[in-house]
């Protein structure tokens, strides 16, 4: 078994059974705080996180960590390859019982995600891949839609986002639904049921690391509202903003959030 199969493999299983865990959890009751940004964090959360952590540091010793759920450190810039999880990607989807939650893992190596998995356990849903191995959702290779016109496009964003005054060239009509979790997002581009994903604001690199190697591998591009590809692994581990489309309709959607200044 190569490095990448040996690594996917043994992130799937920990995603699986971190599933396990966080659905042990929340039968049993669930404990909510909020964080200082306001969001939502259950006892589930922080299982999932410590149960992840010394499962695949275990197995992977000289890899570094990062996590939603653990206070990052310095420490992980000294590692070549490192991993990244949000043990629950979605925490508000999860507390109200919907099913659009998931566990994303990636490998970052040298600053670009090598191995992948999004679990999306009450969908019955397991998205992987590795860099140059494709992209798989339940063993089927996936693919982003062929879709090459704004017009009619389906999109996991905000309507009001992309709707407004704010625009210089105002957006053509779309389709829009939402999903709590980012990554699935991101894994549902890939698979062709959306055409793209967007979003404005800077982004945690645990929300969108597995999501990116899984949506380029099924053929999509992912970079910021400007354009700029991603890396990973920096002292400040967020990216600008997402744009995760068919490849078709990337750079349309890009003629338009050029426009817009940086995010900050």
């Amino acid at each position: 078994m190569t490095d990448l199969a040996a690594d996917l493999a043994l992130i799937v299983e920990a995603a699986r059974e971190g599933a396990d865990l966080a659905l042990a959890e929340r039968a049993r009751g669930l404990e909510i705080e909020r964080k200082s940004g306001g969001s939502p964090v259950t006892n589930a959360d922080l299982k999932v996180d410590a149960f992840l952590k010394e499962r695949l540091l275990a197995a992977r010793p000289d890899h570094g960590w990062l996590s939603e759920e653990t206070p990052d450190s310095p420490e992980r810039l000294k590692h070549r390859r490192i991993f990244v999880v949000d043990p629950i990607d979605g925490t508000q989807a999860f507390i109200a019982n919907r099913p659009w939650w998931c566990i994303p893992i990636a490998v970052i190596e040298d600053g670009q995600p090598v191995a992948a998995v999004i679990h999306v356990p009450e969908r019955s849903e397991i998205f992987v891949a590795t860099a140059g191995g494709g992209a798989r959702m339940n063993d089927a290779t996936i693919r982003a839609s062929d879709t090459d016109a704004l017009e009619d496009a389906s999109l996991l964003a905000s309507a009001q986002m992309l709707q407004g005054p704010q625009w210089v060239t105002p957006w053509p009509p779309m389709r829009f639904e939402k999903r709590s979790a980012l990554a699935y997002r991101m894994a549902l581009v890939a698979a062709g049921a959306f055409d793209a994903t967007v979003a404005l604001t800077p982004k945690w690199d645990w929300d969108v690391a597995a999501g990116a190697l899984i949506a380029r591998e099924a053929g999509a591009i992912v970079t910021d509202h400007l354009g700029e590809d991603w890396r990973f692994n920096r002292p400040d581990p967020r990216q600008a903003s997402l744009v995760c489309a068919a490849p078709g309709l990337h750079p349309l959607i890009l003629e338009r959030t050029g426009a817009i200044p940086r995010a900050s």
